[in-house]
């Protein structure tokens, strides 16, 4: 069956993708291994393919891998390790987490819940901003894409009372989806498990720089700059997008997703049971380091028996031992349900890992970062930090999130390492804005549903999206000079 989706940019890739990996190694590159130039044809080639999505993303991957192996870079097994990366089965976890919560409409649950706050319901304009706080707070526990398909139809709902009540409802409708689509983004940087960009950042923080990140200390960052983008993120839009000051039923439309929704099932409070006890394994740790110190015998013992990446794992089990009903055999979640996680995002997160270590072992890392210092002279860690964030922000609008961080963060930690700074600050700089993709309908899956509604003009999204762009890299290196230095971060 023919591809719909393969057009003209997937045509030039797929050709030039290996045109240009053979010219990468055809390059006089004295100061490279043969193993380097061999390795850094493949990234070219990968990273073509990447960007043109001339193949399924995870299959190139897979296929970069493959071909690293054929070309004599490490054994099978050694390539192929980073597949079974610990952070790997951190992803898993969490993804049977929130399959779930997605099964069972614990998200629903949660988003109604807030909706339904007496402050919510006083005006549409007070409804909206919690709508957009709800996908926010779902999309710190689920994909962005799930938590954005949930609230779109909710937000409909509420739209369709604006017609004949606004002149201008048109243009009501678009700030409020894009507002859906918007925090989607700005939730998935608040949380470790958020987006799986977050996660390559630490991975390869791990491999490469030997740095370790906990959940609390990526939460200390995130949170903020999430709450912070969200609050710009409503204001933008209803400034360019206006809302009624008042709307007639809104309360009685709220009290109708209520009823809809029912009384709590089983599933329900099994799942909210499991994902509870993550998040509360994954805070505290933290709490408990900073309480009583890093060296105390119960923090060392969380950290060496309870890591984070063991933490889903254990979460996740619980969801195949609680029963929904025991009489019939049928608990929170079989696994035919738990078949059903994104197995793409877990690969393409492997080769991600994969591409890192061996630009390590063979010194290709090295060799671009001494190169780029020695073209752009000594960086500086925030003039480093500025520029990752700013070349994060212009590739996640051309490729997908996972994608381009899995690009840019080896290369940004070894400027780091060549410019004797802390990777820490630029490798976060990469994985946040690398999830800010705001101006085009492809540059994000959520972007794509609320844009598929029809009610969002592409001129609306792209003039919304660039102001935020522009707004999110400054509050992200904003944020990153003021809290990485209080936390340690920037050392």
């Amino acid at each position: 069956m023919p591809s719909k989706t393969f057009g003209m940019k997937q045509k030039i890739g797929l050709i030039a993708g290996p045109l240009l990996g053979m010219m990468m190694y055809g390059l006089p590159l004295s100061s490279l291994s043969e193993e380097a130039k061999a390795l850094a044809a493949i990234l070219v080639w990968v990273v073509v393919f990447w960007i043109s999505e001339a193949i399924p993303l995870p299959m190139t991957a897979l296929l970069g891998a493959a071909v690293c192996v054929l070309v004599g870079l490490g054994t099978v097994k050694q390539v192929f390790a980073s597949f079974a990366h610990p952070i790997i089965f951190l992803f898993i976890g969490s993804f049977f987490l929130a399959e779930a919560v997605v099964i069972h409409a614990l998200d629903q649950r949660i988003a109604t819940w807030l909706l339904s706050l007496r402050w919510a319901t006083c005006s549409p304009r007070r409804l909206l901003f919690t709508m957009g706080c709800a996908t926010a707070l779902l999309s710190m526990w689920i994909s962005n894409t799930a938590a954005a398909a949930i609230m779109v139809p909710m937000v409909l709902g509420v739209l369709s009372m604006l017609r004949g009540v606004e002149a201008e409802a048109e243009t009501s409708e678009a700030g409020a989806l894009l507002l859906i689509a918007y925090g989607a983004a700005a939730g998935g940087i608040a949380t470790m498990v958020g987006t799986p960009p977050n996660l390559i950042g630490v991975g390869l923080l791990t491999e490469q720089a030997h740095r370790t990140l906990s959940f609390l200390d990526w939460l200390a960052v995130g949170l903020p700059i999430a709450g912070v983008m969200l609050v710009l993120i409503y204001h933008v839009l209803f400034r360019l997008h206006p809302l009624p000051p008042t709307l007639p039923l809104l309360q009685e439309h709220v009290r109708r997703l209520q009823v809809q929704l029912g009384p709590w099932t089983p599933g329900q409070r099994n799942a909210c049971v499991a994902l509870t006890l993550a998040v509360g394994l994954w805070i505290f740790p933290g709490l408990a380091g900073a309480i009583a110190g890093r060296d105390h015998e119960l923090v060392v013992w969380l950290n060496t028996r309870l890591p984070k990446e063991l933490v889903p794992i254990v979460a996740a089990g619980l969801l195949f031992v609680l029963p929904v009903n025991f009489r019939t055999g049928e608990f929170t979640l079989s696994w035919k349900q738990a078949m059903n996680i994104n197995w793409g995002t877990i690969l393409l997160f492997g080769g991600g890992l994969t591409f890192g270590h061996l630009m390590v072992e063979t010194s290709l890392a090295r060799s671009i970062g001494e190169g780029l210092v020695t073209v752009f002279g000594s960086s500086t860690l925030w003039n480093l930090t500025a520029v990752a964030i700013g070349t994060a922000l212009v590739l996640t609008e051309m490729a997908s999130n996972t994608a381009a961080a899995s690009m840019l963060v080896p290369v940004v930690i070894a400027i780091a390492q060549s410019a004797n700074v802390s990777p820490v600050p630029p490798t976060l700089g990469v994985c946040l804005a690398a999830s800010l993709a705001f101006v085009l309908p492809v540059s994000t899956p959520p972007n794509a549903i609320v844009y598929g509604t029809g009610l969002v003009p592409l001129l609306s999204m792209i003039r919304a999206g660039l102001v935020l762009d522009i707004m999110g890299g400054i509050v992200i290196w904003l944020a990153l000079r003021i809290l990485c230095p209080v936390l340690g971060l920037s050392e």
